[in-house]
């Protein structure tokens, strides 16, 4: 139930939970949060980091009412584990290309932040990575200059290069091409807007 309710609480600001374990709740962002996020005040005021600020006036008030603690990707150092939590809820994977893919948001992942429990709550059954079927690795074929043909060693200098360039220019308004190259994000439908405020973030 209580996750149902959690569900409830965050649908109408452009979340839904991403996954659960014994501990903890994961909320990220679904396809209608740049909708969501671009009618907020956050969004408008000028100020620093939006969707952070965004991300906590929504999630902070709920944790409070489910009683639990709200623990946000952007906190720290120290940082909390995120990528650890998400593996282990069961939905998350790592896919060929380093990056985390997820069973329906695919490789265009924006966890907003964490619900921590004390009591303990039902893990959901481990189902095996979407990877595994997808045998064409589309996501690592799609990247123009193979920054990510090693699922162990992502050149991020080389990335943020060609982000500069005039062929990068489509990456920084659509999104990662290897991230939109997965054939469950392209089901997501996030905004491309979404995608050309992370793509900035992400050059700097």
């Amino acid at each position: 139930m209580i996750l149902h309710a959690i569900a409830d609480d965050v649908g109408p600001h452009g979340m839904f939970v991403m996954g659960h374990d014994a501990d903890r709740v994961l909320v990220g962002a679904d396809a209608t949060f740049w909708q969501a996020f671009t009618a907020a005040p956050e969004y408008h005021d000028g100020k620093a980091d939006p969707i952070d600020r965004y991300s906590k006036r929504v999630i902070e008030p709920l944790a409070a009412r489910v009683q639990a603690q709200a623990v946000f990707p952007s906190d720290g150092p120290p940082y909390a584990p995120f990528i650890k939590w998400a593996i282990g809820t069961g939905r998350f994977w790592q896919s060929p290309t380093g990056m985390m893919v997820h069973d329906t948001a695919g490789l265009m992942i924006s966890i907003r932040g964490a619900l921590i429990f004390d009591a303990a709550l039902k893990p959901a059954p481990a189902q095996p990575s979407p990877c595994e079927a997808c045998t064409d690795h589309p996501c690592v074929a799609a990247c123009p200059v193979n920054a990510l043909s090693d699922m162990h060693a992502y050149d991020v200098p080389t990335c943020k290069a060609y982000l500069d360039t005039p062929p990068g220019a489509d990456c920084m308004k659509l999104g990662c091409r290897a991230r939109r190259a997965c054939p469950i994000s392209q089901t997501f439908d996030r905004a491309d807007a979404q995608s050309a405020f992370h793509m900035k973030a992400f050059r700097g």
